[in-house]
């Protein structure tokens, strides 16, 4: 069900919901000189008494309000719903995009399952899902605190090869979690002596 807005050419769509609240009050309010749907003392509405009873009720609990806090509430409500924002454009009966936004704005939650939706539909469209068990999780403070100690080890000038292949194999573990094996059967090439280039 919708109504329309005759000064502004807009429609406004109603809820089950509404709908039921609009006929228990029209049940109540009598019959009036006029065909307008709000009556106060058997005449038309006026928007500034609107306006004060908003604004009186949100003394009384202790919040400002004012009618257009009502149409930022709705807008932001239907966004964090999932409504279109060119929905909700048409629905405030904006002429451009940039005044819905106003009044919208969307929840960090909102905000943050959207991200989470968008990633993983791009991440399936990339196939990285199923390629994301083969990542290594980063390295560890206390990892890092090893593969440190070890690294400065290496530096030892009188340090064997042979220590120092089993210091590169426990800094190859630290980093993907695998042990490596050790080849001790290889012999290193010698170290040529430094020639000073003068």
């Amino acid at each position: 069900m919708h109504l329309t807005v005759r000064m502004k050419d807009r429609t406004v769509y109603l809820t089950d919901a509404t709908v039921h609240a609009l006929s228990a009050y029209l049940a109540v309010r009598g019959q009036g000189p006029t065909d307008h749907v709000f009556l106060y003392r058997n005449e038309a509405l006026k928007k500034d008494l609107a306006r004060s009873r908003i604004k009186d009720a949100g003394k009384r609990v202790g919040v400002k309000v004012y009618p257009p806090n009502l149409r930022h509430t709705t807008a932001t409500q239907l966004l964090n719903a999932g409504c279109p924002v060119p929905s909700i454009q048409k629905f405030l009966g904006h002429k451009k995009l940039n005044t819905a936004m106003v009044y919208a704005r969307a929840y960090d939650q909102t905000v943050e399952a959207d991200y989470y939706a968008a990633m993983s539909r791009i991440e399936q469209r990339l196939e990285l899902v199923g390629g994301l068990a083969d990542i290594p999780e980063p390295v560890s403070e206390g990892e890092r605190s090893q593969l440190r100690t070890l690294a400065g080890q290496l530096f030892a000038p009188e340090l064997s090869y042979k220590l120092r292949l089993e210091i590169a194999a426990q800094m190859c573990g630290l980093l993907d979690g695998s042990p490596v094996a050790i080849r001790t059967d290889w012999i290193p090439p010698p170290v040529l002596a430094e020639v000073d280039v003068a």
